[in-house]
């Protein structure tokens, strides 16, 4: 009995649809170019519209008041106004550039990769998350820089009395509790560490004592903030349900970063003026300095 043979086609990959194709030329160049003219407009209305003239010629005897870094540091500089400056320009920014790194090892599912808001709660948490971290980095430089005190006093009368002076802002922590003396110079290191030599102005800096209420207000204060609010935010989110995945939480921490990064950033640009005071922006302007000023 004879057995017919059915030749079949051997089976390819299916291409991709044309539909799904974009040319380099018109499709992305011409959205490009629309772009770069929209955004070459808009910077000329600026110019236009914003006083910005160019200032004098650099003068290394006057110091201009504020004195600004460039704007994408303007948020370390006024992490620097609230916190020891070694972690505010290098410790801290070091961890969470560590931390970002981290974020594919964290998050190994591979569902959902490439989607914006492919979680269920996902557009609910960055909003809230984002909300939560721009009006918690307001309060913490309103309370820092005097201003909720401030506020108090000229709008209710509440001044706090002498009792709660130690509220006014993190430095009155240091200032207005009666710290013992010996909390202030707390020997820490078993053999004596010096640096600089003791012909330097001031003698050599020692490193053996620790300043108790000094290591409180400038370390372990914005520590417990950097560290505790984004915990306290996963936490609440999750004990309403709305974070139940590794990258809902991911998700809840960039977002409240996001948040707090443009905050740092806006205040740093349009709310600091001389002597680093915090101001409305109407009111910023630049002084001429002090001549011989560092």
């Amino acid at each position: 009995m004879a057995t017919a043979v059915v030749a079949r086609p051997v089976a390819r990959p299916q291409a991709r649809a044309r539909d799904e194709e974009v040319l380099v030329w018109p499709d992305l160049v011409f959205v490009e170019f629309i772009a770069a003219m929209v955004f070459t407009l808009t910077l000329f209305l600026l110019g236009l519209l914003v006083n910005a003239p160019l200032l004098d010629r650099a003068n290394a005897d006057v110091t201009p008041n504020p004195s600004k870094a460039p704007w994408y540091l303007l948020n370390l500089q006024e992490l620097l106004l609230h916190m020891n400056a070694a972690m505010a320009g290098v410790i801290i920014p070091t961890i969470w550039l560590g931390i970002l790194a981290a974020f594919p090892y964290f998050d190994r599912d591979t569902e959902g990769q490439g989607k914006w808001f492919a979680t269920e709660n996902s557009i609910k948490i960055t909003a809230v998350s984002a909300i939560v971290g721009i009006a918690g980095t307001w309060v913490l430089i309103l309370w820092d820089s005097g201003k909720i005190a401030y506020l108090l006093n000229d709008w209710f009368g509440w001044s706090g009395g002498d009792n709660l002076r130690f509220l006014e802002n993190v430095r009155s922590m240091q200032t207005q509790i009666p710290w013992p003396e010996w909390s202030k110079d707390i020997p820490y290191l078993p053999f004596n560490l010096k640096i600089l030599s003791s012909d330097a102005p001031g003698g050599p800096t020692e490193f053996q004592h620790l300043d108790f209420p000094g290591w409180i207000v400038e370390q372990a204060i914005p520590i417990a903030a950097l560290v505790g609010l984004p915990v306290m935010l996963i936490f609440g989110l999750w004990k309403l349900g709305w974070v139940q995945t590794r990258r809902d939480a991911l998700l809840a921490l960039m977002s409240g970063f996001i948040g707090a990064y443009g905050i740092l950033t806006l205040v740093g640009t349009a709310f600091r003026g001389p002597g680093q005071e915090l101001v409305f922006p109407w009111e910023l302007q630049v002084g001429e300095g002090i001549p011989g000023e560092e």
